[in-house]
């Protein structure tokens, strides 16, 4: 497969595969604009998901990314583990963990950190790890978060779970204090319906770069696969959005 610079895209998608064939037509049909998300809790053990992952890395250029699986905060030190060792492009953490992830792959790779909405326009929570999930909820600025994640070494905010339109306020907010202050941005629970809407706010605000996630709403509930069809349009209205 061609070379694909993934970190000079503006727009990336961030979708699930479950084969390398299905892994390759995605970044086929979106010219690049991807990485493709392995999930560690779907393996037993970190030494599988390093065996695994490492013959999609192969296949796609190492433009994959290794997720915890439904933001589950106890996979944290396993997409460290993992990441540590096969240096993907793309890395999901917990807010907490960023500074530990940083330091087990060096400068090559690309890493978010997950935040919350709080309920609070200009607030979001960072008591995303999985003995902070359960304690009195860390409410912190907008901007207190970024230059938390960037003294930890993370290069974005996941906002998760976003649910899509539902704090579309509070992710407008989010949105423009990550333009302001020179920070990427991962928004979720994005489908078909909203992905537009969604990807304009974060244009519109001018952020940097932008990475949506679009998982099981494109997923075919029969085989598994990410829905190439769906990839297609949603990289169609990519192309609308920022020409």
């Amino acid at each position: 497969m061609e070379h694909i610079n993934f970190y000079q895209k503006r727009v990336c998608l961030n979708c699930l595969t479950n084969s390398i064939e299905n892994a390759r037509e995605i970044v086929e049909a979106t010219e690049g604009h991807v990485v493709v998300g392995m999930l560690s809790a779907n393996y037993s053990n970190v030494d599988d998901a390093i065996s695994d992952m490492r013959k999609y890395q192969k296949a796609v250029d190492n433009n994959i990314s290794v997720g915890l699986g439904a933001g589950n905060p106890k996979q944290w030190r396993a997409v460290a583990e993992i990441s540590g060792q096969i240096k993907p492009k793309h890395i999901n953490q917990i807010f907490t963990a960023g500074g530990y992830t940083r330091a087990k792959v060096g400068e090559a790779a690309f890493i978010n950190s997950m935040v919350a909405p709080s309920g609070v326009i200009g607030q979001v929570k960072i008591s995303t790890g999985p003995l902070s999930e359960n304690m009195k909820p860390a409410l912190v600025p907008i901007e207190t978060a970024i230059a938390m994640a960037k003294e930890e070494g993370a290069d974005s905010l996941k906002y998760f779970p976003m649910g899509g339109l539902k704090a579309i306020e509070e992710y407008e907010a989010v949105a423009k204090a990550c333009a302001k202050y020179d920070f990427n941005l991962e928004p979720t629970g994005i489908d078909l319906t909203n992905f537009k809407a969604i990807l304009e706010i974060a244009v519109n605000a001018g952020v940097k770069k932008i990475i949506p996630h679009v998982y099981s709403s494109i997923i075919d509930k029969e085989s598994g696969d990410t829905k190439i069809e769906d990839v297609k349009a949603l990289y169609e209205i990519i192309k609308q959005v920022i020409g």
